[in-house]
């Protein structure tokens, strides 16, 4: 019942602001087939307010890189399904390669 933007503000934000002072973060979105996973964490371009998770923490963090004075960063994104067992990553050049 509630907005991705609702979602990301409550959950994730807190963990991007974790990021951006160095500590390590994982968004884990689990459940049956169907039940949303995939939109609350893509969502979709249009209208901006059904963005998912992803491009909203994508934009938070290149938005802080970009305020940031006198300091370095190195940004590493792994995205990954796991179905049936296989684990996939959505990322690579072959989304299909099971990985081992």
């Amino acid at each position: 019942e509630h907005s991705t933007e609702h979602i990301y503000n409550e959950i994730a934000y807190p963990l991007v602001e974790g990021v951006m002072e160095g500590y390590n973060s994982t968004i884990f979105a689990y459940g049956q087939t169907g039940s949303g996973k995939s939109f609350t964490m893509q969502g979709v371009v249009d209208p901006s307010s059904q963005k998912g998770i992803i491009p909203r923490a994508f934009e938070h963090i290149f938005e802080s890189i970009q305020c940031a004075e006198n300091a370095k960063f190195l940004l590493r994104a792994s995205y990954l399904e796991i179905y049936n067992e296989d684990i996939r990553d959505l990322l690579g050049a072959d989304t299909k390669q099971k990985l081992e």
